[in-house]
């Protein structure tokens, strides 16, 4: 795969995640207490459908970095690798839910009654996503095959995650901030993820249109404005 097909890919992908992933993370916050059924196998639907396009967002990265620079073909790889385990440690706990939900006679709050995602979502979740952060901040920086602040803020996001790895010491309630399942441990972290990868779609794709006008060829990496 080319450099453009896969920074194409990449955009697509990541936008098309991060669309989902921005109109899931609302639906935690409808109701105080235990919420409907419908509230939450939707949340979990569109969460798997933004996950679903995770996995195409990760492989296209990997062979955007691949193009761009084989020698830091290893970065892409591990970024691949923390982002594939991520999306299936973030799958189980999906279906953990949607099982429980759908076995309940009446409506529970999955986030408290099924303790086996505590910390699936917390801080297995924020340990892993951190490592795809860096790696992806480093294949960026170090490439520069999208805008430094990307790969600069992804840093951000990794250290932000990893001060949320203690958290499992800190109870099971969801509206605490720092928690095992505290809405800072999760929805926080969900939402600024979801932010940033909409960010790197959009410059992925518009990286994509500057480099490639109609008819013409696309740039070698070396051409890459640097901002």
């Amino acid at each position: 795969m080319n450099e453009t097909a896969a920074r194409r890919l990449t955009g697509v992908a990541g936008l098309a995640a991060a669309i989902a992933l921005v109109v899931e993370v609302p639906l935690y916050f409808v109701y105080s207490g235990p919420p409907p059924d419908w509230n939450v196998l939707t949340r979990l639907l569109i969460g798997i459908l933004a996950l679903t396009f995770q996995i195409v967002f990760v492989t296209g990265f990997r062979e955007l970095i691949k193009a761009a620079d084989p020698d830091r073909e290893w970065v892409g790889t591990l970024a691949f690798a923390a982002g594939l385990v991520y999306t299936t440690i973030t799958l189980v706990s999906s279906g953990l839910e949607a099982g429980a939900v759908i076995a309940a006679d009446h409506p529970i709050d999955p986030t408290i009654t099924v303790s086996g995602t505590y910390v699936l979502y917390g801080s297995i979740d924020r340990l892993v996503l951190a490592v795809f952060l860096t790696a992806v901040g480093y294949g960026i920086t170090r490439t520069q095959v999208l805008p430094r602040w990307i790969g600069r803020s992804a840093f951000v996001l990794a250290g932000i995650g990893l001060a949320f790895v203690p958290s499992l010491f800190f109870g099971n309630t969801p509206a605490h901030f720092y928690a095992a399942n505290g809405w800072g441990t999760t929805a926080l972290m969900g939402a600024l993820f979801s932010y940033w990868l909409l960010a790197l779609g959009i410059s992925a794709c518009r990286g994509t249109a500057r480099r490639t006008p109609a008819g013409a060829p696309a740039r070698p990496a070396d051409a890459v404005p640097q901002s």
